[in-house]
């Protein structure tokens, strides 16, 4: 049984596989968006700030695929998303524009986005690092910064390989999301997180059965 009373980091393949493999996990992490709860964790958080009719800009970090800044430019067509992620083959699928950088020396001035917002990418790093991220995000953030990660449970932990004999997962999905669960928050270690990122009025809601925290901070 998972029992894990604090966050556990180790490293996940996707994070070194070659371009096909990776290709293909980021598949699989397309179809847990769509049909297990980013999507719609995605559509709350931004409704809670804009319209559909509202013109405003994303830096979504740790993009990967982009799915996600597609959803958006899908609900909000006056969305201006920039996708940014550090490998450039994680991105070949991604709309532009596509930045290829480090999440933690961002390639843009202060107040450059109306929100910066990440999914399922800080369980990647230690607290400090985390911490580190959210400063940065908050600089570059004039409304919000958002984030979608998972909350640490044996739900989640098990979800993946307890599905394979109906969705067949690629064997790097299979390896990785127990690992990202394992290193994954409760609610109230990423608020608190965020607040020593000088997120002062940041808060966090859970959203089962799906196991998402979304964070929304507001700068």
């Amino acid at each position: 049984m998972f029992a894990a009373p604090h966050r556990i980091i180790l490293p996940e393949l996707l994070d070194d596989a070659p371009p096909e493999e990776a290709r293909k996990s980021l598949q699989d992490l397309v179809r847990i968006n769509r049909w297990f709860g980013g999507y719609s964790t995605l559509r709350k958080i931004f409704g809670e700030f804009v319209q559909r009719s509202d013109s405003f800009s994303v830096l979504d970090v740790g993009a990967a695929s982009g799915d996600m800044g597609a959803i958006l430019r899908r609900i909000y067509p006056r969305a201006f998303v920039t996708s940014l992620d550090y490998r450039t083959d994680h991105l070949a699928a991604a709309a532009d524009p596509r930045v290829i950088a480090d999440a933690f020396r961002l390639p843009f001035r202060e107040r450059s986005f109306d929100f910066v917002f990440s999914s399922l990418f800080l369980h990647h790093f230690s607290d400090e690092r985390v911490v580190e991220l959210l400063s940065s995000f908050r600089s570059a953030a004039r409304v919000a910064v958002t984030a979608i990660d998972l909350d640490r449970g044996p739900l989640a932990y098990h979800f993946v390989p307890a599905t394979n004999w109906l969705f067949r997962w690629h064997p790097l999905t299979l390896n990785d999301a127990p690992i990202s669960v394992a290193a994954s928050f409760k609610k109230e270690e990423l608020v608190g997180l965020a607040n020593r990122a000088g997120l002062t009025r940041a808060r966090a809601r859970t959203y089962q059965p799906w196991a998402r925290i979304a964070l929304v901070a507001p700068v």
